[in-house]
């Protein structure tokens, strides 16, 4: 399976992020890929009132998703925000495209560095998969990197990928942890990581600055089941196309098989 990472900059404007997430899908299906990621809150940045953008998944951001996946035949993951019916939004992937609809709500909450993200967001409850191509793919979301659980979940599910959009918040170490969280999970579980941040505000400014907000540090990387970087960007805005080999996760498991020799 081929799988594009598109690395943007959110706006304040969801109409506005909306035209960029299409023009990231053409171009990414241009290149020939099956699955095309986005990062978390490609609908609209961090930073803003939240409940007042969020729409439901058959609202009209949604749609506009929908139909550049219907445009290109491809699957499409991005994140944005729906209402969660408490007077906060759920962090949700929206997946979409041949065969594949399906959304995914944000398990693990970022009430960490300084930020609540659970005063604005609900938690999700559910593991989900989709699957794309023949692969199966788990969908997870920024903070829950930290998480490997979830990530082993997936490939209880029969997952051989895990697809992580995020927005990534910078601050003393954060770009150094998110370089070794996306390969520690892929060796947790013996998947593929397709770990796709939102690019630097300000691509010059040390990732290492402290940050208000989550607002994205770049560096999205394709990781291989045994842990291999097999690709990663920059800071900037960017496009990254690789092959994911379903095959390889499984052999790796054969060689190293963590996933059968658990005992907790």
């Amino acid at each position: 399976m081929r799988i594009a990472l598109c690395q943007m900059t959110a706006s304040t404007d969801p109409k506005q992020n909306l035209a960029a997430v299409q023009e990231h899908v053409r171009r990414a299906a241009r290149e020939g890929a099956h699955l095309v990621a986005l990062p978390e809150a490609a609908m609209v940045r961090f930073g803003e009132p939240l409940a007042e953008v969020a729409e439901p998944l058959d609202g009209p951001w949604a749609e506009g998703v929908r139909a550049v996946a219907r445009e290109t035949g491809v699957t499409v993951v991005a994140g944005m925000f729906t209402p969660a019916g408490d007077g906060r939004v759920a962090n949700t992937l929206l997946a979409t495209g041949p065969r594949v609809e399906a959304s995914y709500d944000k398990i693990h909450l970022y009430d960490a560095f300084g930020f609540r993200e659970s005063d604005t967001v609900a938690p999700g409850h559910r593991v989900v998969t989709i699957d794309v191509e023949g692969v199966r793919v788990g969908l997870a979301t920024c903070y829950d990197l930290r998480f490997p659980e979830l990530f082993r979940a997936h490939a209880d599910a029969g997952a051989t990928v895990s697809v992580l959009p995020a927005s990534w918040g910078a601050g003393p170490g954060k770009r150094a942890q998110w370089d070794l969280l996306v390969r520690a999970r892929a060796l947790d579980a013996t998947v593929w990581v397709a770990a796709v941040d939102q690019s630097a505000p300000d691509p010059s400014v040390d990732p290492d600055a402290p940050a208000k907000l989550p607002h994205g540090v770049g560096h999205s990387a394709l990781i291989g089941p045994d842990g291999t970087v097999r690709g990663q960007l920059g800071a900037a805005p960017d496009l990254l196309v690789g092959e994911v080999d379903a095959e390889e996760a499984l052999r790796v498991r054969r060689a190293v098989a963590v996933l059968d020799n658990r005992q907790l």
